[in-house]
C-alpha cells in the first residue's frame, strides 16, 4: 500500500472517531501513532516478526516529537496571555473597562450592546482567551443591557460575539499556535491581528445600531450621565492601556527596535496587571482562582497541541500534503476562487470542532496548499496569485483562518462561546444563545469579505515591522 493512501484511512478514521465524540487531543493522538505503525509495518511488508520494530520505531517518534516542539519557548506565551486576563477579571478591571465604554457609549441606539462590544475588545487586548472573554462579560454586561429592557437572547447574542474578537487582537493564543504550526514570525502575526480585530468590533457596532434603529425595542440608548462622571470613567480603565501599549511596544517598536520578545512583554504586562489586582485588594483565595483556571486552560490547549503533533508527523511521513497541495494547485480555478472555497469548508468543520483542534487539525494539510497557490514560500509579489510574497501570504491567511475560527466559536451546534455564555447564567439556554448570535454571522461574513478583497487592512503593521 502507498503512503498517501495509509495517510488518507487514517485520516478517516481520525474523523469518525472526532465525528463520534472523543476529544480531538486523544483522537489525533490515536490516529497519528496507529499512522505511525502502519507506515513502518507497511515499509517492512507487513512481517509478523517485525511488528515489534515498527511498534518501537513508533513509539520513539510518537514520544520525542511533543516535546521537541511544545519545549519552544514561544510557547510560553499561551499561559502568560491567559493568565492576564484573568488576574484583570480579578483585579475588577473588566468592570472599569465596560463602565468607561457605557458612560461614553451608552447614548446611542443599542448603547449598551456596543459599549458592551467595545468593552470585550478591550478586555481581548490583555487576555488571549476568548472562552474567558465570553465568561467575565455574561456576568458584567447581561445583567446590565437586561435592567434596561434588552431582549435576553439578543443581549446573550452581543457577549458571545463580542467574546469572539480575543481571537484576534492582540496577545492572542490562537494566533501564536498558528505561529508555531506554519513556522512564521509571531510578533508579526500579533502586529497583523490587531486592525482586523479593531475592524470586526466596529462592524458588530455598526449592525447592533442599524438593529436598534429599524427595531425600536431591542437596545433603547441610556443617557444621563454627565461629562464629569465620563471622564471620572477613564482612569480605573488605564492599566489596560497601559498593558496594551506595552505589550505592542515590545513586539514592535515605531520609534526605534523593539524592547524585547513577545515572550517578555506579555510577562511584564501580567507583572503590572498582578500588581494592579493587588492594589485593587485581590485575596489569596482570588489568586489561586486565577492561576488555577490559568492552569485548566493551559493544559486543555497544550494536550491539544500534544495529540495533534503525533498526527502531523505521521502526515509528514505519509506525504499527505503535499499530495493535496500539487491537487490544489492543479485545479482548473482561480486561486482566489479555490482559497473562498477553503474558507467555506472551514466554517462547514467549524460547526463539528472546536477553533484551536480543527486548525490544528488542518494546517499541516491546508497551509502548505495555501502557499502553493500562492507560487510558493519563495514568492515575490509580483510574480504571486495574490499579490503578496510568500511571508506576507503566511500572515493573511492566518488571519483569515484565526477570524474564520471566530466564526465558529458561534455557530452551532458546538459553538464554545454560547455554551459558555448559557454555563454562566442560569435564565438563559443555549437555544436562546445560537438565536441571539445569528445576526452577528452576518457581520462575521462582511468583515471576512473585506478581509479577503482588501489584504491591506490585515498586512499594513506587519508591513511596518518588516
Amino acid at each position: 500500500m502507498e503512503p498517501i493512501d495509509i495517510g488518507l484511512w487514517t485520516t478517516g478514521g481520525l474523523l469518525v472517531m472526532v465525528l463520534l465524540g472523543m476529544r480531538v487531543a486523544f483522537a489525533a493522538g490515536m490516529a497519528g501513532f496507529v499512522g505511525l505503525v502502519w507506515l513502518r509495518w507497511n515499509g517492512m511488508d507487513y512481517d509478523p516478526a517485525r511488528f515489534g520494530k515498527a511498534l518501537e520505531i513508533s513509539v520513539r517518534i510518537a514520544g520525542l516529537t511533543p516535546h521537541s516542539k511544545v519545549s519552544a519557548q514561544v510557547l510560553s506565551l499561551i499561559p502568560v496571555f491567559i493568565l492576564i486576563g484573568y488576574l484583570a477579571y480579578y483585579a475588577r478591571l473588566t468592570t472599569a473597562l465596560f463602565e468607561a465604554a457605557k458612560r461614553w457609549i451608552a447614548w446611542v441606539p443599542g448603547g449598551l450592546a456596543v459599549s458592551t462590544v467595545f468593552a470585550t475588545a478591550g478586555f481581548a487586548a490583555v487576555s488571549g482567551a476568548s472562552v474567558a472573554t465570553a465568561a467575565v462579560f455574561a456576568r458584567i454586561a447581561i445583567p446590565e443591557m437586561l435592567k434596561v429592557g434588552y431582549d435576553k437572547k439578543f443581549a446573550a447574542g452581543v457577549v458571545a460575539a463580542g467574546g469572539t474578537l480575543a481571537s484576534l487582537i492582540p496577545p492572542s493564543a490562537i494566533l501564536v499556535i498558528y505561529a508555531i504550526i506554519v513556522e512564521q514570525d509571531v510578533g508579526k502575526l500579533l502586529l497583523a491581528g490587531f486592525l482586523p480585530g479593531v475592524f470586526s468590533a466596529i462592524v458588530y457596532a455598526v449592525l447592533i445600531i442599524g438593529i436598534a434603529v429599524a427595531f425600536k425595542t431591542v437596545g433603547p440608548p441610556v443617557r444621563g450621565f454627565t461629562w464629569g462622571q465620563r471622564f471620572a470613567s477613564l482612569p480605573p480603565a488605564l492599566p489596560i492601556v497601559a498593558v496594551v501599549v506595552i505589550i505592542i511596544f515590545f513586539v514592535y517598536n515605531p520609534f526605534g527596535d523593539a524592547w524585547g520578545t513577545p515572550t517578555e512583554g506579555g510577562a511584564v504586562g501580567a507583572f503590572i496587571v498582578f500588581l494592579m489586582a493587588l492594589y485593587r485588594g485581590m485575596r489569596w483565595g482570588e489568586l489561586k482562582a486565577a492561576l488555577l483556571e490559568t492552569a485548566k486552560l493551559t493544559v486543555m490547549i497544550f494536550t491539544i497541541i500534544w495529540g495533534v503533533l503525533i498526527y502531523v508527523r505521521f502526515l509528514g511521513f505519509a506525504e499527505l500534503p503535499a499530495a493535496f497541495a500539487d491537487w490544489i494547485t492543479s485545479l482548473e480555478m482561480s486561486p482566489m476562487l479555490i482559497l473562498i472555497c477553503i474558507l467555506l469548508a472551514y466554517a462547514v468543520l467549524g460547526m463539528f470542532m472546536d477553533a484551536i483542534g480543527m486548525l490544528l487539525l488542518t494546517l499541516p494539510v491546508v497551509y502548505p496548499a495555501v502557499m502553493a497557490l500562492n507560487g510558493g514560500e519563495m514568492v515575490s509579489a509580483a510574480d504571486s496569485a495574490f499579490g503578496m510574497n510568500g511571508t506576507m501570504c503566511a500572515i493573511w491567511f492566518g488571519i483569515l483562518v484565526v477570524k474564520m475560527a471566530e466564526f465558529c466559536l458561534i455557530t452551532p451546534p458546538i459553538g464554545l462561546n454560547c455554551f459558555v455564555v448559557a454555563g454562566v447564567r442560569d435564565d438563559l439556554s443555549v437555544q436562546d444563545v445560537f438565536k441571539g448570535v445569528m445576526p452577528f454571522f452576518l457581520a462575521d461574513a462582511v468583515t471576512i469579505g473585506l478581509l479577503v478583497a482588501f489584504p491591506a487592512i490585515v498586512l499594513y503593521l506587519p508591513g511596518l515591522a518588516s
